[in-house]
């Protein structure tokens, strides 16, 4: 059966995500997925609360923006919470949106080298390796860390997965080549996610990853509720789209569980429900996705 998150939305005040993380995990919903857009609530802050006041919930960050946060410091924050909470913690890591980047005095010429650099040295030294290297932007003499995550990754174990978010071609194939999984957001349609699979298969092939796991976790934009066509049309409006037509589903959860079919079978692996940014209940919303949306995808379409 096909994974399925959901997602809590920084516009969202953290002094909510309490109840619900609480909400999600307690309705038995998969995974919580939490964003560090700036300038709103920090990943790594929010992801920790979020695993401590749960008890079998999996919580990804998809993305931390990598021109914001030191190499050694997301290992070492990565390591922490993989240690404390085996099997629950996701990282992802993202170029970040460069007007935004560019307001906090962190923008770089390449953020796709960036992005690279980071991946394979955040990779090296979560699997224990002490690490040298003088890149272009990530420079490291001689760091392992001393509590590495226990044991090494393997095939299909989420949790210890990084994760990388690309939209572009190039961050795509780099996704294959560095990272072990890839987050699609909320404007990719179902096409987009072929699309992208077979860029991440190129990638892979490139660097001779063929035969491992890359898990893709798309993020389905949608609205449940009276007016959940309404504000769909304006979500997809703010994001430049038609209104009409662009991503994202509105309705029962027998119109969500047909979306996440759709987008599984292009080729997500896991989906991950993407409210609207003025959802008027997040608690109810996790409480949806998996009480109402999540029994339909176990059985027969």
């Amino acid at each position: 059966m096909t994974s399925l998150g959901a997602i809590f939305r920084p516009q969202v005040a953290p002094e909510r995500l309490r109840s619900v993380a609480r909400a999600a995990d307690e309705a038995g919903l998969d995974q919580l997925w939490l964003w560090e857009d700036c300038f709103f609530e920090s990943g790594i802050a929010t992801a920790a609360a979020a695993l401590a006041w749960t008890e079998r919930l999996r919580v990804g960050i998809g993305l931390l923006p990598v021109p914001l946060r030191n190499t050694a410091l997301t290992a070492m924050e990565t390591a922490t919470l993989r240690r404390l909470f085996p099997g629950r913690f996701a990282v992802g890591l993202g170029h970040g949106v460069q007007e935004w980047m560019g307001q906090a005095g962190a923008r770089v010429d390449s953020p796709v080298t960036l992005l690279r650099e980071q991946l394979e040295a955040v990779r090296a030294l979560l699997r224990g390796e002490r690490v040298t290297v003088e890149g272009r932007y990530v420079r490291l003499d001689g760091v392992a860390l001393d509590w590495p995550p226990a044991g090494d990754r393997k095939d299909g174990e989420w949790g210890a997965a990084v994760f990388a978010g690309a939209r572009g071609p190039r961050s795509l194939r780099l996704s294959g080549e560095a990272a072990d999984g890839t987050v699609l957001d909320a404007n990719t349609a179902p096409e987009g996610i072929r699309r992208a699979r077979r860029l991440i298969d190129e990638g892979r092939a490139a660097a001779g990853r063929g035969a491992d796991r890359h898990e893709i976790v798309h993020y389905l934009s949608c609205a449940t509720g009276p007016d959940a066509a309404d504000r769909l049309r304006a979500e997809r409006t703010r994001e430049g789209h038609d209104p009409d037509a662009g991503p994202g589903v509105a309705g029962d959860a027998a119109t969500v569980a047909a979306a996440v079919r759709e987008v599984a079978a292009a080729g997500a692996d896991t989906v991950v429900l993407q409210p609207t940014a003025d959802e008027p209940d997040p608690e109810g919303f996790v409480r949806f996705a998996a009480e109402q949306v999540r029994p339909l995808l176990a059985r027969p379409a």
